[in-house]
């Protein structure tokens, strides 16, 4: 597979944003103000940039209030996300918001122009079942239907309207400009969510700030940057799918920096994932004359 700048990009974010459940399982801030932090450091961080090297370019209205409802969207997917994980498991949760990439190939069926291909749906089964083994099926046995659940599928649901309304406003408006504009919204949305919750915005120790700083520059700003860039170049299905694979990494890393057991069958079912990924990328068409 050619490794073109759009899929090193997407790489790149993918284990950017793989590092974030480390640090959120270090439980040094509350779920939802660290989501508020990554947003508003992030924005700090580039804001700078932006104005002095004067890359940010004001969009059409249209355009600018799409981008910061972008930002409203990814926010209340991380807000949702936290809520899901505060009352059920991370498991559990993590696996019902990975059902994304269904919604968006859905969502590209019968919204946009360019139609999944038969290799995405394919693809698409076969992660979701190696997502199943990765888990253990047991996860589904003990699943409780409650308002975690619900909470945790509306994350997915939010995400993927996030990738396919982004898709379109990236073909308009670059990727530093779009940065601004919904970093922007998802701080003032977050901001206020915060406020009226009465979630502490204060009180962390030193270890704490460090780490917010970390996952807004790291799983916020590095992250976003290099999917918002992938998403303008590729196929938003694609996209979703490919992300599927920080699950993966994220085990691996738990099981180097905090000491979670990694077993056989999670390795097999990482490895199904991973194929299914990567038959979204062949670029034939996969059908049944071509095994005989």
């Amino acid at each position: 597979m050619k490794l073109t700048k759009p899929r090193l990009a997407l790489i790149c974010g993918i284990l950017c944003i793989s590092i974030f459940p480390i640090l959120v399982k270090l439980r040094l801030t509350p779920g939802l103000i660290s989501a508020f932090y990554r947003m508003f450091f992030a924005l700090i961080l580039l804001l700078p940039y932006v104005i002095l090297s004067k890359n940010f370019k004001i969009p059409s209205l249209k355009f600018a209030l799409l981008a910061a409802f972008c930002g409203v969207l990814f926010s209340s997917d991380v807000a949702v996300w936290n809520i899901a994980i505060q009352e059920s498991s991370a498991t559990q949760a993590s696996l019902l918001t990975n059902l994304s990439p269904v919604w968006v190939g859905i969502g590209s069926f019968l919204f946009l122009k360019s139609k999944p291909a038969p290799n995405f749906w394919i693809g698409t089964i076969v992660s979701l079942f190696g997502m199943v083994i990765l888990v253990g099926f047991e996860i589904f046995v003990e699943m409780n239907f409650n308002q975690a659940f619900l909470f945790a599928v509306l994350s997915g649901v939010l995400y993927s309207i996030y990738l396919l309304i982004s898709k379109n406003v990236l073909s308009k408006v670059d990727v530093l400009s779009f940065m601004t504009i919904s970093l922007t919204a998802s701080s003032i949305y977050l901001g206020i969510l915060c406020y009226s919750l009465n979630e502490p915005f204060t009180g962390f120790s030193d270890t704490g700030w460090l780490v917010l700083m970390l996952q807004a520059f790291i799983c916020q700003l590095c992250a976003w940057l290099s999917v918002s860039y992938a998403t303008q170049h590729m196929r938003a299905t694609r996209v979703s799918l490919s992300l599927l694979s920080q699950a993966v990494i994220t085990s691996i890393l738990a099981w180097l920096f905090l000491e979670e057991k990694i077993n056989l069958q999670m390795i097999f079912g990482g490895i199904i994932l991973l194929f299914g990924i990567r038959i979204t990328f062949y670029n034939k068409t996969i059908s049944l004359k071509s095994f005989f």
